[in-house]
């Protein structure tokens, strides 16, 4: 495989494809990550597949997906392709770019 990542299950039988590129152990690239394998394993678990790639590692990868800033989130499928800047931390907006909606706020996890 080229990028570096977990795996959830088979990338066929996988229903959600999300690639997280980041820029190595910075803050923001820690806490996107922390935050995406939060909101999968809440809202996806048993139903995605997420890679995360390093672009410090592979920046021919970063060049391909033509991002613009890191962390970026892009979903691959279902439905079209989506990308997300930041360190994931806006629970919401993440939902709604995944196509997801929030439970009630009593089962949120902050923080």
């Amino acid at each position: 495989m080229e990028a570096e990542g977990s795996l959830d299950r088979e990338p066929e039988q996988a229903e959600y494809v999300l690639h997280l590129y980041i820029t190595g152990a910075t803050p923001n690239s820690t806490r996107a990550v922390r935050n995406i394998k939060d909101i999968c394993e809440l809202y996806l678990k048993g139903r995605y597949e997420l890679i995360i790639v390093d672009i410090y590692q592979q920046p021919e990868l970063a060049q391909q997906e033509q991002l613009i800033g890191v962390p970026t989130l892009v979903k691959k499928r279902p439905g079209l392709i989506r990308r997300l800047v930041g360190d994931l931390s806006n629970r919401e907006r993440v939902l709604a770019a995944l196509g997801l909606t929030s439970p009630s706020d009593s089962n949120s996890i902050d923080g």
